[in-house]
């Protein structure tokens, strides 16, 4: 359809891909979150998958089945791209500082003969994600580190994640909602490097030098009630800006979620959100990691809401801080769907019962009583010393405020 010769900008310009469905994401298999002694140690949940010669993991098959059932895709009115224009035109987006977007690739070699692409020089890669890889540059102009999303055009383009679409949905997408975003909880992409005249595209972002969630120091089984309480009010912050902005992230787990050097957690990775016109957030089948998916997503054919999903994934998350173990997990795929829908949620004796009660209330499996964020931010085990967190006063809704 396309030569090399094309840009993913001008295709977001020009308004194509503006019908998303909510896509299965390529998988991959599971990190180990746990520190040595710790109980996670199954990382088979996902189906295997291949590795390109530029560290990119996927399936390599089409595929509209979820849970081995065939369902209908359910494309949404509106794509990202347009919602993200609608909202620059009408004032209600939150970045005051717009993405930056490169239409000029440079790739050259500094004098030491590492590798750059335009200003950044290249430090080494940090990880593969799901179309791309993951790598650390410098900018020789500021100086700061960055961590660079790398991918093929002409791989995304080939790569089908449904029957009717390929990976450059899931790019386009994640580029549009990220330039949305502007959160002290949420990473920050900075640039968008695409050159029509080359085949490679870039997506320049802040780097953390901090830590996954569930790394680092603690007690087998665990970072602990402190250090998770204190992840938790930052994710709950995050998550509670990203929902009320109708964006449902589609994929919390502790490997989405970095540790500052400071020791604040953002939420990162958005290829599998999704952005609504308003507050109806009705999918139809869940992308997200397997032991980290809510019973509702789990039965094939039926339509679930994108927010109480996050919010189950979040309970899971938790338990998995606490615990360094997973709440529902079985010998294989579909054994682990079967315990996520079936077997009734059990804790430790000797749980701190605020503990338990918020748990609960997270890992319920009927979303209709599931808690919601919002008394999750105020909830007794949450708040602690510190009092409610806050919701943040983004510039969309100071300007709101301000009509």
């Amino acid at each position: 359809m396309f030569g090399k010769s094309f840009s993913i900008l001008s295709l977001m310009d020009m308004g194509c891909c503006s019908c998303f469905g909510f896509l299965r994401k390529p998988q991959r298999p599971l990190r180990s979150i746990h520190a040595p002694g710790a109980r996670l140690s199954r990382e088979f949940l996902l189906p295997d998958s291949l590795e390109d010669v530029d560290g990119s993991f996927y399936n390599g098959e089409a595929t509209s089945s979820f849970c081995g059932v065939d369902v209908e895709l359910q494309p949404q009115s509106k794509g990202a791209d347009e919602i993200l224009s609608f909202r620059i035109e009408s004032g209600t987006i939150c970045r005051e500082i717009p993405v930056k977007e490169t239409r000029r690739v440079t790739r050259t070699e500094d004098e030491n003969g590492n590798k750059m692409v335009n200003e950044y020089v290249r430090e080494c890669k940090i990880a593969s994600g799901s179309y791309g890889k993951v790598v650390l540059y410098r900018s020789t102009i500021d100086g700061k580190r960055y961590a660079i999303k790398a991918f093929h055009k002409s791989h995304l383009l080939k790569l089908r994640v449904s029957p009717f679409e390929t990976a450059m949905t899931d790019v386009l997408r994640e580029v549009s909602i990220m330039k949305m975003l502007d959160h002290p909880n949420i990473v920050n992409l900075i640039e968008v490097i695409d050159d029509p005249n080359t085949d490679h595209f870039y997506m320049v972002m802040e780097y953390l030098e901090g830590q996954w969630v569930c790394e680092g120091s603690g007690p087998p089984g665990g970072i602990g009630e402190n250090t998770s309480r204190r992840y938790l009010q930052d994710i709950v912050a995050g998550l509670m800006y990203l929902h009320a902005h109708n964006i449902v992230h589609g994929d919390i787990k502790p490997d989405n979620l970095l540790v500052t050097s400071s020791g604040a957690v953002k939420i990162g990775d958005f290829s599998v959100s999704q952005v609504f016109e308003d507050s109806n957030d009705e999918l139809r089948r869940s992308p997200g990691t397997p032991v980290f998916t809510a019973p509702e997503c789990c039965l094939a054919g039926l339509t679930y809401h994108g927010k109480g999903a996050d919010t189950w994934a979040l309970g899971v998350t938790l338990y998995c801080m606490v615990l360094g173990q997973y709440p529902f997990l079985g010998d294989t795929l579909q054994d682990t769907y079967d315990k996520i829908i079936n077997n009734p949620f059990s804790l430790p004796e000797g749980i701190d019962p605020q503990l338990k009660n918020l748990l609960e209330g997270l890992l319920c499996k009927d979303p209709g009583q599931r808690i919601r964020l919002e008394t999750v931010a105020a909830h007794p085990w949450v708040v602690s010393e510190e009092g409610p967190i806050p919701q943040y006063l983004c510039r969309c809704k100071r300007k709101k405020d301000a009509d």
